[in-house]
């Protein structure tokens, strides 16, 4: 039997036993013996829905009771009544009850008089300003009476009252209160594992799941994450150019989680810039335990990431740490992405020098920059211009979301005077003149002088030795 039936089965279970108790077969006076018997099929069922749907027993149980006070209030309540009711499963105890709530008149308006509920024409004069309710006897109870009952009453405290239980008497709920009961009893169950399910969700907000392309229906893509739990990717958190196969494994980013008219509302995106420093977790052990930081992430999603690292342990590579063995890291990151392409480079406190390093993979000649307004002027050889700014100016624009910083690049073409410094300074690097030449030697040949006469040596000397 497959899950999905396994499932299934278990919650007509539950169904099937509920009818049995409103059909007053498992709960009487008498002691029979197929009542040993029932309550072990309904406790066997409560421990197959407790694990199937992971709803916890006594939230079972409530939906069973909620069921029977529904029940019960069909067939024998009046209008206006809050009932309750009480099944304790090991027993087969069940119980009944009514509850009104003690009020006074800063609660409630008064009760309408006989004469105005027989006279048909009368009609209830509407003050938007009075946000009370009218009294009704059957849950409403005040406060003068309810302290003859129980001497410490309150306001908004509630009063049980005892009713009498129908199935004692081997009476049976209709059909119609039997439907009604079976209608709240699946709400419940599934209000329940709504609430579940919300809670659990709520916890991985911010986080990388994986799931299964279900169906792609108006240019949304329906993602089962877990077996009845579907999240969806709206097309603006689509990356351009990707293509969705039902069918096939995908990793999302969820991004809220909220109740929805039919069970949890998720919100999955596949271009938030999150997604880029949950995978590399995932990936790297050292950008999992914080030895190294991933300080800013700036991505056009589907095309290109540019994304900072620092590393907090000296020796640590925070480049390295990412890359991975062969670039088997970045490579499983980027395959998860559609092939994206990722950047990754050095973070620093440094503003400039973290300006210039986040143009790689173009080399900055030289860089100017104002700290207050963070604007910076770029300088780069001819060659590199069109690398620095990128396709479209893709890389200079990730660059400047990258860090924050305003910049503006130009070529070596319009800085003359920049070119003629480093010529002249990869000269002076490069060359040495005559006189500096003769200098050194006649510098280095003093120094062999003064040592020959600090330390003298004859000729004998020389010749023993």
């Amino acid at each position: 039997m497959s899950k999905s039936v396994f499932q299934y089965s278990a919650f007509k279970q539950i169904i099937f036993i509920y009818v049995k108790i409103c059909s007053s077969r498992i709960i009487k006076i008498n002691k029979q013996k197929n009542i040993m018997f029932d309550l072990k099929v309904l406790q066997s069922t409560l421990d197959q829905i407790e694990q199937e749907k992971n709803i916890p027993r006594d939230k079972i149980l409530e939906a069973i009771e909620h069921s029977l006070a529904a029940a019960y209030k069909k067939d024998y309540g009046a209008k206006g009544q809050i009932i309750r009711a009480h099944f304790n499963p090991e027993t087969g105890d069940l119980e009944f009850f009514q509850v009104k709530t003690v009020v006074d008149d800063t609660l409630v308006k008064p009760a309408l008089t006989e004469e105005q509920l027989a006279d048909p024409n009368f009609e209830e004069e509407v003050d938007e300003d009075d946000e009370r309710v009218r009294f009704n006897v059957e849950h409403h109870m005040y406060l003068e009476d309810a302290r003859r009952i129980r001497g410490g009453a309150a306001l908004e405290d509630e009063i049980i009252f005892p009713l009498d239980n129908p199935l004692e008497d081997n009476e049976e709920f209709g059909r119609v209160a039997a439907m009604t009961a079976k209608q709240v009893i699946m709400q419940k169950l599934r209000e329940a594992e709504k609430d579940i399910k919300l809670a659990r969700y709520e916890k991985m907000v911010g986080t990388v799941l994986t799931g299964t392309i279900q169906k792609v229906v108006d240019g949304k893509v329906f993602v089962e994450l877990a077996p009845r739990t579907i999240g969806v990717v709206d097309r603006k958190d689509q990356p351009k150019g990707e293509w969705y196969k039902p069918g096939d494994r995908i990793k999302v980013f969820l991004e809220s989680v909220e109740p929805g008219t039919r069970g949890v509302r998720m919100t999955l995106s596949r271009t938030n810039p999150e997604i880029i420093r949950e995978l590399f977790k995932t990936e790297s052990p050292e950008v999992a335990t914080g030895i190294v930081e991933i300080k800013s992430i700036a991505r056009e999603a589907g095309a290109r990431t540019k994304m900072a690292v620092y590393s907090n342990d000296p020796d640590v590579d925070p480049i390295g740490a990412c890359v991975g063995q062969r670039g088997s890291r970045i490579n499983a990151v980027t395959s998860d992405l559609g092939n994206e392409k990722i950047d990754i480079i050095v973070w620093s406190e440094d503003e400039l020098l973290y300006v210039a390093n986040a143009l790689a993979p173009a080399q900055v000649l030289d860089i100017e920059g104002d700290l207050e307004d963070k604007k910076a002027k770029v300088i780069v050889a001819e060659d590199q211009l069109s690398l620095a700014i990128g396709k479209e100016g893709q890389n200079a624009r990730l660059a400047a979301r990258l860090t924050g910083w305003k910049i503006d690049i130009s070529g070596t073409d319009e800085n003359p005077d920049l070119v003629n410094e480093l010529e002249t300074e990869e000269t002076e690097d490069e060359f040495v003149s005559l006189d500096d030449l003769k200098s050194a030697i006649g510098k280095a040949t003093n120094e062999n002088s003064e040592i020959e006469e600090e330390n003298p040596e004859t000729e004998e000397d020389s010749k023993t030795e």
